[in-house]
């Protein structure tokens, strides 16, 4: 069995030997100092890599990269991508399913009926827009305002998991049943999901029911007045 601390020793003697030679001006060996570097790696582990060391991401870095984005159809019927909005330091996030006509428009979320109302929600529970943090599932209008496809979905997700772990918020409120299947990997409906918390890779989720929804249904402002109460225990307004 070789005795690697010998044959390391033996190595260095030999790599002494040669470069006294070499500087003696013997030559017929080779002496080089490349040679020599070879020579006195053998029976040593390798020295660990130098990593060049990776810039944090950016909100503006994703915007960049998602570009003027054509990897799915809803490309081909909005006017403008809906990023995101608030706070790259906020607590809490909000989401919801997609870009309405008049986000579309603006190229910001929740900024119509539904985002007024949104606005008074988030106003209920002592914060305002600038403190939180606002985006969607999908980034591009679908169109007719229709639910976002499944290939959708999973095209623009990735975009919206780098937002989240770029912020990374204590808490995260989903915005109807799509944006809470989605972040939840589940297809249970947004009424039987809503009105407790559940888990996101350390962040806690609190889904609840779109605002536009509410506007059609507004009988159902009480349970997401229940689940604002439930946030507002939760949240640390301390600090």
């Amino acid at each position: 069995m070789l005795d690697t601390q010998k044959f390391v020793q033996t190595i260095d003697a030999l790599a002494r030997t040669l470069r006294g030679l070499a500087d003696s001006g013997v030559r017929g060996f080779d002496c080089a100092p490349e040679a020599l570097d070879t020579l006195l790696s053998w029976g040593r582990e390798p020295p660990p890599r130098r990593l060049s060391p990776q810039p944090p991401e950016s909100l503006e870095a994703i915007r960049e990269d998602i570009g003027d984005c054509r990897r799915c159809k809803l490309c081909r019927s909005r006017t403008r991508i809906v990023y995101g909005t608030g706070s790259p330091q906020a607590r809490l996030m909000f989401i919801g399913e997609g870009p309405g006509q008049d986000e579309d428009r603006a190229g910001e979320p929740f900024v119509g009926a539904a985002g007024q109302l949104l606005t008074r929600i988030i106003a209920a529970i002592k914060l305002s827009r600038e403190q939180v943090y606002i985006t969607n599932v999908v980034k591009c209008r679908p169109p007719g305002n229709r639910t976002p496809e499944p290939d959708e979905i999973a095209t623009c997700s990735p975009f919206l998991r780098r937002q989240i772990a770029v912020i990374r918020p204590l808490f995260i409120c989903t915005l109807g049943g799509c944006a809470a299947q989605s972040l939840l990997a589940t297809t249970e409906p947004i009424s039987r999901l809503r009105g407790r918390f559940y888990d996101y890779e350390g962040i806690r989720v609190l889904p609840t029911f779109h605002p536009a929804f509410l506007l059609r249904n507004p009988e159902k402002k009480r349970a997401v007045w229940a689940d604002m109460q439930l946030l507002m225990k939760a949240y640390p307004y301390a600090g």
